[in-house]
């Protein structure tokens, strides 16, 4: 696969981005609403790092994608269908959330490694907005035990 140029790179993060933050309403809107708050603050936080992202790559002349990708989608349907047949979908929610938003961290730090530095700088800045849901997905794993 060729290396790809820092807005296709920005716009790859941005469509697992959405991707994420619709599985992280979906998981709201079946969960407790105890749980359905933070869940929901998990996905306007996500909302908002998109967002950057977004108005970064436009004002450095590229076109960012508004719409997830066809294997989200279908990792919505499939999660959303394996968590209905669990004995405790709360706690499925929250496996299946946090072991994404590890996923989505580990892209951002495997692009970053990859692209030259500079090339995209909204990227670095994004972490610890990252790294903090992580550690909000992986308390509420821990705490669901």
């Amino acid at each position: 696969m060729p290396p790809r140029t820092p807005h296709g790179a920005c716009n790859a993060l941005i469509r697992r981005g959405i991707d994420l933050r619709l599985l992280y309403r979906q998981a709201a809107s079946a969960c407790e609403p105890g749980l359905r708050v933070v869940l929901n603050d998990n996905a306007q936080t996500l909302g908002l790092l998109i967002a950057e992202l977004q108005a970064q790559l436009r004002a450095d002349g590229g076109s960012p994608k508004a719409h997830g990708s066809w294997h989200g989608a279908i990792r919505r349907r499939l999660t959303g269908w394996l968590v209905r047949l669990a004995s405790r979908p709360d706690t499925a929610w929250i496996h299946a959330l946090a072991h994404q938003e590890s996923a989505l961290l580990q892209a951002f730090e495997q692009t970053i490694a990859a692209l030259p530095p500079g090339s995209v700088p909204g990227l670095c800045r994004q972490l610890p907005r990252l790294r903090g849901i992580q550690l909000d997905m992986h308390s509420l794993v821990g705490s669901a035990h």
